[in-house]
């Protein structure tokens, strides 16, 4: 979900690394055509992604893997849908044994953000919220025609957050940091997260990308995601992605980096088993317990899940 289809490449056979920690996927994606309306799953190059995807298709997909909780990040439901997203997800869920948190929709530079963000808190499930505000010099890679981040009526809405006691998941484009580094710097309360490692997408060039990462590095409440690597580049390459992996393992460190599948969508570029195997071999230089901080540690954590507490 960035504002324009991604390209869709060839499937990576199917490979499956050892992994000797547990995982708290960062960032799952379920969806019900049935139940809800998915506008973008409509645009052309997202057919091998938009059949239903529900718990069961989840469980399935990630059998093998040591999967101990999950982050369901709002999937890009119609407008005016977040708080239908999450009653549908927490009936949905109702029955599933594993540890499943909700990080939830509310666009906040609406009016009535404050009445959506009390409404959400007040969710057993939900942790956070997610406003996907991607906004690139390219018209067609917009969600809004403006940058949301330095919009007055949106940081207001983001100043609430800490009111709620709601975290914040970030998905936009690198363009777009800067802004999100001088909100981030006033609300320290606010526990930020950005998601598929910033978007440093190598055909834009990668200087607005690490000078926002630098900077948002320095905030002790932000952290990463390890997610969307297919993204930099195409078609997907265990290999081509290792030097941003590893500027953002220098400038987070392995304590603010959070794993993540983002299934079903990270499956236009290749399998779940190809990604995580991918993430596995180029993690398998750190110690046990930062490899576990990485897969489940800093979810459990950031998300207040309990798993290891």
């Amino acid at each position: 979900m960035t504002g324009a289809a991604p390209d869709v490449t060839a499937q990576t056979a199917p490979q499956r690394a050892a992994l000797d920690v547990p995982i708290v996927d960062a960032h799952v994606h379920l969806w019900d055509r049935t139940a809800l309306a998915y506008p973008w799953l409509e645009a052309a190059g997202m057919a091998a992604i938009a059949p239903t995807y529900r718990m069961a298709e989840y469980r399935a997909e990630t059998a093998g893997w040591p999967v101990v909780g999950a982050v369901h990040v709002e999937a890009g439901t119609a407008p005016g849908q977040g708080a239908a997203e999450t009653l549908w997800l927490e009936d949905h869920l109702a029955d599933e044994a594993m540890p499943v948190v909700l990080v939830a929709a509310v666009a906040l530079d609406e009016p009535d953000s404050a009445a959506q963000l009390a409404w959400q808190a007040s969710r057993p499930r939900v942790r956070g919220v997610r406003h996907l505000v991607n906004w690139h010099p390219d018209p067609q890679r917009c969600a809004y025609s403006t940058d949301l981040t330095r919009d007055p009526a949106w940081r207001r809405g983001y100043a609430l957050l800490g009111q709620y006691g709601l975290s914040f998941d970030f998905h936009g484009f690198p363009p777009q940091l800067a802004g999100l580094t001088e909100v981030a710097a006033v609300h320290s309360e606010i526990p930020l997260v950005i998601n598929h490692l910033g978007l440093p997408i190598r055909d834009d060039g990668l200087s607005d990308w690490r000078a926002g990462m630098t900077a948002l590095a320095r905030l002790d409440h932000v952290s990463v995601k390890l997610s969307g690597a297919g993204f930099i580049d195409a078609p997907f390459d265990g290999a081509s992605f290792v030097d941003v992996l590893d500027e953002v393992l220098d400038l987070f460190g392995p304590a603010r980096i959070l794993a993540a599948s983002n299934v079903p969508t990270d499956r236009l570029f290749a399998s779940l088993d190809a990604t995580w195997s991918a993430y596995a071999a180029w993690a398998a230089r750190l110690t046990m317990e930062q490899r576990r901080a990485l897969w489940g540690g800093n979810a459990d954590r950031f998300y207040r899940i309990g798993i290891q507490s």
